[in-house]
């Protein structure tokens, strides 16, 4: 269960209450846009802590649930931010790349400004001057990485359920773009959509291999 644990560490040696954390949604997907959230939590407010104490990474929460903390979190964090970098920019520059600059996209939306950075995973901020730390599973040991990790999830699953409305063939309200057998079938019978990733398999094969049959 996600806990203040680092952050309280943090505010203990450091003396450093900005701390934002921050985690994505999307990378692994086939379509749509990978998401990045920050989420700086109101470290020195125990009464707006003690409301998002049951806060845990979106993967162990059900959709209801992550609906139900994402309007808790927009209501008792000290500020949060989130963007999303499409499937084009994706293809664009790479899934890395993109991931990187949500991050930074999402970081520049704080105010306050994050003195102090808990990043979900083994990505690093190069380009950015904060203190930060890269957490391997941080979304589950860090109360501010699931924040950001609820923030990140609910963002996308509505971007995805609105464009499902946009490409009903693909049922994206069902799969989030992501590589389930019905979504491979739809691929490979319909072939990709605008909001596909045409660098990532199996699309970047199949688009491959019409551009030589053509």
């Amino acid at each position: 269960m996600a806990d203040l644990s680092l952050e309280t560490g943090i505010v203990k040696t450091e003396n450093i209450h900005l701390i934002a954390g921050l985690d994505e949604a999307g990378r692994g997907a086939l379509a749509g846009p990978v998401t990045a959230a920050a989420v700086i939590l109101p470290l020195q407010n125990e009464e707006r802590l003690a409301a998002l104490a049951e806060v845990n990474d979106s993967k162990q929460l059900s959709a209801e649930k992550r609906e139900q903390f994402y309007d808790l979190i927009i209501e008792h964090a000290l500020c949060w931010g989130v963007y999303a970098t499409p499937a084009k920019v994706i293809d664009e520059i790479g899934i890395l790349p993109a991931t990187r600059l949500a991050m930074r996209e999402s970081l520049k939306q704080l105010t306050p400004a994050a003195k102090y950075l808990l990043i979900d995973g083994r990505v690093r901020l190069a380009t950015i001057a904060t203190r930060q730390q890269s957490i391997v599973r941080g979304d589950g040991i860090s109360l501010s990485i699931a924040a950001a990790s609820i923030i990140a999830k609910v963002t996308r699953d509505r971007m995805m359920v609105e464009a499902a409305k946009n490409y009903p063939a693909y049922k994206f309200e069902g799969h989030k773009g992501y590589g389930t057998q019905f979504h491979r079938d739809q691929i490979a019978e319909l072939g990709p959509c605008e909001i596909h990733r045409h660098t990532f398999e199996p699309i970047k094969s199949q688009v491959s291999n019409q551009l030589i049959d053509g």
